[in-house]
């Protein structure tokens, strides 16, 4: 397996998609990695000489922000949010939906599961 920012990525699958396991990296910066560094799209990674994989690792070290930095921007971003007591930081707190969803009905993924009010029967 080759181990790429952190994260073992699948020997048997193409390198395009074995890099989008690397959190912070889909298919559009995958592509753009391996057109930089002028690797096949349908190579696999198991197929990958070391001096390959050596450059995707420094050329993801230097060009993109991932995995746990990435993680730790997005959490710190969302907690300022939260601080400045903004709208969308107390819908963070809320754990309400941000981006304007309706609440009414659905939003079940962030309200969680429903709760019985008592005493609501006509």
């Amino acid at each position: 397996m080759a181990r790429i920012a952190g994260v073992n990525i699948p020997t048997n699958k193409r390198v395009i998609i074995a890099l989008t396991y690397i959190h912070g990296i889909g298919r559009t910066a995958a592509v753009k990695i391996a057109d930089k560094l002028g690797i096949d799209h349908t190579a696999r990674v198991q197929d990958l000489t070391d001096q390959e994989i050596l450059q995707i690792r420094e050329t993801i070290d230097s060009d993109y922000t991932v995995e746990g930095d990435l993680r730790r921007n997005t959490a710190m971003n969302i907690k300022r949010l939260m601080d400045l007591r903004s709208y969308r930081g107390l819908r963070h707190r809320n754990q309400l939906p941000v981006r304007g969803q309706r609440t009414h009905t659905n939003a079940r993924t962030r309200k969680g599961k429903a709760k019985p009010i008592a005493g609501k029967k006509k």
